[in-house]
This record gives C-alpha cells, structure tokens and sequence, in this order.
C-alpha cells in the first residue's frame, strides 16, 4: 500500500483519479484542495467514509503550511492536479494563474527538495500533471506533439502551465527530485465543472438557450475520457521512471462544431425536447477567442510502448456516458452555472 498526496482533489480530474485510486488499489489518499468556485466536494460523497482517504483544506500558496503537510504526512507519491485552468479566466485575470500554477508547484517542488531524503528520491515519485496546450498550435497537416516537441504556449494559462513544467524538469535535473511530467489533452466526463466547452453546450441546450461557438467551430481539439485520464495516472505513478515524461491522449481528434453537433444529437435521443426539432438550431458562432490555437493533437506512442497504457473509452460513447449523466443531474449543473 503506498501513500499518495492529491493536489487539488475536489476538482474534476483529482476527483475522478482518486475514486479510482480507492476502488482500484489498496493505497490511501490525502486530498488537500483550497476549495475554490470550482471545487466540487460532492462528487467525493461516496469515498468521505473510506478509512483510506481525507481531506485538508490547504493552499499550495502557502509554502510553510504546505511544507508541514508532506512532512507529516509523509506520502510515497506527490500526484500534483492543483492548478487554475480555464483559458478564458488566464485571458482576464492572468495573476491568479501565475499565483497557482507556477508559485503553487515551486512551493510543492522545494518543500519536497527540503523534506526528502536520497533514500526519498529513489523510491518515491512526484508526478506533474500538465497540458498539451504548453505546445502551442498545430496546423491541419502537422503531426501531433510528441514529448520532444518544443514549448510554445500561446495563452496565460499555457504559459503558467510550460512554466511549471520547466519548474518540475529543473528540481529533477538539479536536485534529483524524482519528478514525471504528464501532459494530456482536453478532458471531458462527468462531474466536469460547467465553465468548460461540453457542459457549457449540454447546459444551453438543455436551457434552449443559444450554444456558443468561438469563430467558426472549426479549431480541432483531442479528447480524453477523464477516467481514462485517472487511469494512466495511476499506471505512471506505479510504473513510470523519474525523470520521464509521457503524452496523454485519447486518439479522438473531432472539431469543436463536430462535437458541438455530436452532442446535440445525443441530447435529441436521450432527452428529446418539445419545443424545437433540433438541439443543433441553438448553434450560435461568436467572436473567436484571443490567441485562440487551432489545433491540439496528441502523440500517445510513448506510453503505450513503455507502459502499455491505451485509453479504452471512444468518443462516442464517452460522450454518451457524459451527455446521460449531465441530463440526469440538470439541476446540479443549472447550480454550478449560477
């Protein structure tokens, strides 16, 4: 049984890694969050009463207290999720994702430099969960980023995002921290916090309200089914080498008006409404976002050649299960928007 530190776990990545750290493995978990607007504690209900995990109301921002939690706690595997991530906010108000991202994971970074032995840094792992988008944009005919490809992020968030991740690579190479940098691309499923492109359109549609789409629908993006997400974590944190760094994906490259259309016509089956034919006509095209990339795609060969991670879930029917969930808690997701 290892000890593993979730940073950020009420939200909708950590929440989802440490179900399944709980129901896959026999290890514990200590969740330690902020408990921003974003953070949704509900969707841990089920694991509060597990003798395996609890919960700190902690800061990373807060570098003596944060400090004070490894060092009592002692956990065998830092699995670092925390961070701001929501591009349109990194477009209003950069500060606070400088503040989170890059000084929260220096904090976590050094206090681990501080507390861990060079028996620590043998045997246990410091896992930096990142993003695909710190590789800036792809045009329609380049291939998809392998870990080799070179950093050149185009938004607030990116950037604080590329930042931490040359944070982690510096405290392996220059003080052995035993750091592996993950970088994924966009997740999606339930429980997913309604700021984000699919709920967003699942909550308009259901609201027959009109369905945004930057420009014109046409930047392509490469989705991930979060549990799939939570999966290969687990199987990095219990086989990946330090020092490493793995690409994440879902091999499901789709446009965003093509998944904006794909939902639309999950929502006419599954919940068929009576006052327009067709979710779609809500399709609405706004002003294209500043810096907007046009494409992310990810390159998955490493993980599956080294450590025999392949997501298992499809577009299709990962939206499905998404679509169905968010239909049935529509009054969770009206609340959240609110």
């Amino acid at each position: 049984m290892s000890k593993i530190l979730v940073t950020g776990g009420l939200g909708f990545i950590g929440s989802t890694a440490i179900k399944m750290i709980l129901s896959k493995t026999h290890d514990e978990v200590l969740n330690i969050d902020k408990h921003s607007y974003a953070s949704m504690p509900e969707a841990l209900d089920l694991v509060e009463s597990s003798s395996r995990y609890s919960f700190l109301k902690i800061d990373i921002g807060q570098y003596e207290l944060t400090k004070k939690v490894i060092a009592d706690y002692v956990p065998d595997v830092i699995l670092h999720l925390a961070a701001e991530s929501h591009v349109d906010n990194s477009i209003n108000s950069p500060k606070e994702f400088i503040e989170s991202n890059i000084i929260g994971t220096y904090n976590l970074l050094q206090a681990t430099n501080e507390l861990w032995t060079d028996k620590d840094r043998l045997n246990k792992k410091f896992i930096h969960v990142s993003t695909d988008e710190v590789y800036g944009s792809l045009e329609q005919n380049e291939a998809p980023f392998t870990e080799s490809a070179k950093y050149s992020p185009n938004s607030p968030y990116s950037a604080s995002k590329a930042s931490s991740d040359m944070l982690a690579r510096a405290w392996y190479k220059t003080f052995g921290i035993p750091v592996i940098i993950t970088n994924c691309s966009n997740n999606y499923g339930p429980w997913q916090f309604p700021e984000k492109l699919i709920p967003v359109v699942i909550k308009k549609a259901l609201n027959h309200e009109k369905i945004p789409i930057y420009g014109d629908g046409l930047n392509i993006r490469d989705w991930l089914f979060v549990e799939d997400h939570a999966a290969a974590l687990i199987n990095i944190y219990q086989n990946g080498e330090a020092g490493e760094k793995y690409n994440i994906g879902g091999n499901n490259e789709i446009s965003n008006l093509d998944l904006v259309e794909k939902i639309c016509a999950i929502l006419d089956e599954v919940s068929p409404s009576i006052n327009i034919p067709k979710y779609s006509q809500l399709i609405s095209f706004v002003r294209d976002r500043p810096g907007h990339d046009l494409r992310y795609a990810i390159d998955a060969t490493k993980i599956a050649k080294e450590l025999n991670f392949i997501p298992s879930i499809e577009i299709d029917a990962g939206l499905m299960k998404t679509v169905q969930w968010y239909v049935k808690n529509k009054d969770w997701l009206n609340q959240k928007s609110s």
